[in-house]
């Protein structure tokens, strides 16, 4: 037997612990660490831009045209695109969790080429690009001027020339965004005097493309040369032009008389900026701002300190008082969140070794179950390395876990042994022999059913299974670790550590001198204590019925609780972020949102000092779009030891946040803090697609969406419902009447490039700045396009050379059209994003939006999107999880104990352990989410563990020829100690769980509240119901059972009364 092995060769048994520990210790050191595992399902982005078109024409020309070749992808979840009205176009594609990044992005890649002869050819010449990358930021890495020499535009070039693709090429990092453009040599035109020297945009654009251009003209004494030459030369003709001046000089026109036209005498030349709309500020400064988003599967911490050591490696190369901040940062509340985990899994073995040493009154036998703890821990961390998992809060949280499941079965022997010991009088080694003669089934028992509970959950899909396999892996491998240990090293322990204990003499005699009074006085207390429970087991046994109406009241309770449960994916937390959304009405200028802006920053600034560290603003885009009326702003909150206090805590801030800015006139502000998991978007609570499945059209799906909005504002269940997107606009649409154009002579090109240049400008080509190539916009003069009657500045001419006003062949008119156009597979559609009311889960908003899309006109669907697509494909999970788990269990035990009917018994008691997980989760009102699940399925491995030690020691007397009730009866009084003894251990393990505080504490407390309530009932209610129910079994199924099934077995000896 493998105990008895091992108690002959110590050194051999203490070899493989050590081996173990040497294994776990290496694969500490190469793990990495992060919030979770990577959850988020990977997607590649496709952009792509097309200058001055309207979000209609980009829609139409760019987003359907691509979107249509983007078919066949087998592990594609959903397709989004948005198309807006500064001519930007995004495609998103999210595949399933697991999916290779790599191999999906070339696919894409693929597709794509079918599409691009499709499109438009000014799309096809600036490119479209195709990444990889998850949906929210990372971080925000921000460039400020301490001394005030660099304004916003100097910032914002620096960021892009300098730093936008050097940190694109850091190892994790997917994509990064740059709020803002770089320098561009910006040419301002005046249409009067265009039309005065009868020119128009089109001359001026060829005159630039004619002279800033680059000439190679060979070379002096190029090959084949002659014999004897001795020159070689290269022959420049030009280079690009490098200032305003030199462009300013570019001629346009020679006239007959040899006076020249110039650049100069229709406009103004300048060093500008690409794009005007984009503007950031951080703590009010003027500043820059790059986005990193990260690559799909790319640790976030290892990406992050990265990108700051490559920053660090340039900041010495700075200009003159530029300095990086980082005004959002996703990677300290990771850092932090894993530190307060450990140092909970530390404060858990402290308080599981002082319940030992209370039962166990002898330091000595305190010792042994101890010793496993690192030896089983550090293997498991060996079998993380194994799998290629990193360390973060779900292997955490499945350490602290198992620290109380895997003393147990240190427990169990040492418990055994010092009962033998004190009976018997038998000396250590005899007895450990003896002991484990009779609890090594049991122990594999447990191990296997452990182990089963959570197995099945390592094999679910979806991002959900990503999360369950983490902590299921984790757990099954301490737990099958810890019944190795218990086989392997424990009995040595036992045998060279305990002390002999006289016949009829209590361990706790041998306890230390001045505290073995107090454990004596315990030894007796608890003595009496356990002949009061034996006196109770033998009253439920004569009152069956009674008792089976007590468990069938439990069992209804128990399901009425839990069926009224609301459901959520992850508790939320305070990752020390907030982040704010600015929706100006319609048409509202950048002046005003910048305004706005501010007012935002003053306010957390000057009422939030305690929690706020820094704000960082940017105007002009959002989260639902770019446009001069949307505006964002990143709020970083000091660190948690600084804000403990309630009232500084993410949502408490975010809430006083909303209160006071919702009085801003002519704007909304949102504040709220990031989701749980941030890859998954930016939407805390829903994040929701209403969708024009039956084609009827953009007013169609603008009236359901108000409808939906209105009676999202009624309904109690729902807060801050807003449309992730933008309103209809007023626009200006010009009707070109073809006939009078072709009567007068104007071709079609030129009354195109003539409007959209005019008003749109036009990319002209390159030129050098700073050593760098940059571009070059011609467009009319801001003073000349501020009014609809500005339009009839403008002049094309005809193919007789004469001037042509476009009053004269064009009429205009006032309609409305959207800025931002939403698609969600391959339907028209429009982001919502909203919370649950206080007190609400967003399981129950997510029910209240679909009873309300149920309301709407026929033909309009919904979807759910990120966060909530995966709370969605949870919800339809949890059933088939437990089912299964049980399935499996009923197995294990079937097989353990050779029998059908015995594991009945021990399944019967499952409920009574759910009933506090469910109980506890109520009173303290925390929503049924995958961490409640994880704490009900460990609950559920806890009881059927306690319930197994009462009937494989009932089963063994009833074998050896005792009387049922009797063998049943000495089962429970022989286990009571050890049940009670492991189940506090184990309490106590998850106890800095329940109270956790600080970062990631929504997490914790979800998880060892369910888990601490559950041990609660599956300790007191196990103890009184199991072994009625292995009587009310053995009287139903026992005459059918082979008796001669389990003879000849090492643990049917016969236990001696006590």
């Amino acid at each position: 037997m493998l105990s008895k092995f091992f108690l002959d060769r110590p050194v051999f048994a203490w070899v493989i612990a050590i081996v173990m520990m040497a294994a776990g210790g290496l694969a500490i050191y190469n793990l990495p660490i992060s919030q979770y595992p990577p959850i988020a399902p990977p997607s590649i982005a496709i952009d792509s831009f097309y200058p001055g078109a309207s979000a209609e024409t980009v829609e139409n020309s760019v987003t359907q045209i691509i979107e249509q070749k983007m078919t066949g992808f087998d592990d594609m979840l959903y397709l989004s695109g948005t198309s807006d009205s500064a001519g930007a176009s995004r495609i998103e594609l999210t595949f399933k969790p697991g999916t290779d990044p790599d191999l999906a992005w070339s696919k894409v890649q693929n597709k794509l080429q079918l599409a691009m002869s499709g499109l438009p050819e000014v799309v096809q010449r600036s490119g479209v690009t195709v990444s990889k990358s998850t949906r929210n930021y990372l971080m925000i890495v921000g460039l400020i001027s301490e001394d005030g020499s660099m304004d916003g535009n100097d910032l914002r070039d620096y960021a892009q020339s300098n730093l936008e693709k050097v940190l694109a090429r850091v190892p994790g990092v997917g994509e990064v965004q740059n709020f803002g453009s770089q320098y561009a040599m910006r040419i301002w035109l005046n249409p009067d005097r265009l039309t005065d020297y009868r020119l128009t945009m089109e001359d001026v654009i060829l005159a630039l493309r004619t002279y800033n251009v680059e000439v190679s003209a060979g070379q002096f004494g190029g090959p084949p040369a002659l014999p004897g030459q001795r020159l070689n030369a290269s022959i420049i003709v030009q280079n690009l032009l490098q200032t305003p001046e030199e462009f300013a000089a570019i001629p346009i026109r020679t006239n007959p008389d040899g006076s020249i036209v110039r650049v100069k005498d229709v406009g103004r030349t300048e060093l500008g900026t690409e794009f005007y709309d984009v503007e950031g500020h951080y703590n009010g400064k003027p500043s820059a701002g790059l986005a990193i988003r990260q690559a799909p599967g790319a640790n976030a911490l290892d990406t992050a300190n990265a990108v700051k050591k490559r920053l660090a490696e340039m900041s010495p190369y700075f200009p003159q008082g530029m300095k990086v901040v980082y005004p959002y940062d996703t990677t300290p509340f990771v850092r932090v969140a894993i530190n307060e985990v450990v140092k909970t899994l530390f404060i858990a073995v402290l308080l599981v070794f002082l319940v030992m040493w209370l039962f166990m009154g002898n330091f000595r036998a305190t010792l042994i179950p101890t010793i496993a703890v690192p030896v089983v821990l550090l293997g498991t961390f060996g079998v993380l390395g194994l799998f290629g998992f990193s360390i973060n809060m779900l292997t955490m949280f499945a350490m602290v876990l198992a620290i109380g499941l895997l003393v147990d079965d240190a427990i169990v022997v040492v418990e055994n042994v010092e009962r033998i010991m004190a009976e018997e009088g038998l000396p250590p080694k005899e007895a450990t022999a003896k002991s484990m003669g009779q609890i090594t089934s049991a122990l594999i028992g447990i191990g296997l059913v452990l182990a089963a509970v959570f197995g099945p959950m390592a094999f679910f899909p979806g991002s959900t299974g990503v999360i369950y396999r983490q902590f299921s892996v984790t757990i099954a491998a301490a737990m099958l670790l810890s019944v190795a240990v218990a086989l392997i090293l424990t009995p040595v322990l036992c045998a060279s550590l305990l002390k002999p204990t006289p016949k009829g003499h209590a361990s706790a005699e041998n306890a230390i001198f001045f505290l073995r009074p107090f454990f004596i006085w315990f030894n007796r207390t608890f003595f009496q204590l356990r002949n009061r429970y034996v006196k109770l087991i033998g009253n439920s046994l004569s009152r069956k019925k009674r008792y089976l109406v007590v468990f069938l009241l439990i069992i209804g309770i128990m399901g009425i609780l839990f069926f009224r449960l609301p459901t959520a994916y992850l508790p939320d937390e305070d990752q020390g972020m907030l982040l704010a959304q600015i929706i100006l009405p319609t048409g509202s200028t950048l002046e005003q949102t910048k305004k706005v802006a501010d007012e935002v920053r003053r306010y957390f600034r000057t009422n939030e000092t305690e929690a706020v560290e820094s704000c960082m603003t940017v105007t002009g885009i959002g989260f639902s779009g770019r446009a001069q009326n949307n505006g964002m702003v990143f709020v970083k909150l000091r660190d948690w030891k600084l804000r403990e206090r309630g009232h500084l805590r993410a949502k408490a801030v975010a809430g006083r946040a909303m209160g006071a800015l919702s009085r801003i006139r002519n704007a909304l502000v949102f504040v709220f803090p990031p989701p749980a998991v941030v890859e998954l978007g930016n939407a805390r609570g829903i994040d929701f697609q209403l969708m024009d499945r039956g084609g009827l059209g953009h007013t169609a799906l603008m009236n359901a969406r108000n409808q939906l909005l209105g009676m999202a504002a009624q309904d109690k269940r729902l807060t801050a419902v807003r449309p992730n997107g933008m309103e209809d606009v007023p626009e200006y649409r010009i009707d070109v009447d073809w006939e009078k154009a072709g009567t007068l002579g104007l071709p079609i090109t030129s009354i195109h490039n003539a409007i959209a240049s005019s008003f749109g400008g036009a990319y002209v080509n390159n030129f050098i700045q700073g050593g760098r190539v940059k571009r070059v916009y011609a467009q009319v003069d801001a003073p000349y396009r501020m009014l609809p009657k500005d339009l009839e500045k403008i002049y094309v001419r005809n193919n007789a050379g004469r001037m042509v006003p476009f009053s004269s062949f064009a009429s205009s008119r006032w309609t409305t059209g959207s800025p931002r156009l939403e698609r969600f597979n391959g339907f028209p559609s429009m982001n919502i994003w909203g919370e649950p009311a206080p007190g609400r889960s967003s399981g129950e908003a997510m029910q209240a939006m679909e009873e309300i899309v149920a309301k709407l006109p026929k033909g309009i669907g919904f979807d759910w999107n990120g966060l909530s697509y995966q709370e969605r494909q949870t919800r339809s999970q949890a059933p088939l999880l437990y089912a299964f788990s049980i399935f499996v269990i009923f197995l294990c035990l079937a097989a353990l104990y050779e029998s059908w009917p015995i594991p009945i018994s021990i399944l019967l008691a499952l409920p009574l352990g759910a009933i506090g997980g469910v109980i506890a989760a109520t009173f303290r009102g925390f929503p049924n989410d995958v961490y409640f699940q994880i704490g009900l399925l460990t609950t559920l491995g806890l009881t059927t563990k306690n319930a197994i030690l009462i009937v494989q020691f009932a089963k063994t007397g009833l074998e050896s020829g005792m009387r049922l009730i009797d063998a049943t009866l000495e089962g429970a009084k022989l286990r009571f100690r050890p049940i009670m003894m492991t189940s506090l251990a184990f309490g106590f393990g998850v106890l800095p769980l329940a109270l956790a505080t600080g970062a990631g504490a929504g997490a914790m407390n979800a998880i060892g509240t369910s888990v601490l309530g559950g041990m609660v009932t599956a300790t007191l209610l196990v103890v009184v119901f199991a072994p009625l129910f292995y009587v009310l079994i053995e009287n139903l199924f026992g005459k059918k059972r082979n008796p001669t099934a389990t003879k000849g077995k090492p643990d049917a000896e016969v236990q001696p009364h006590e």
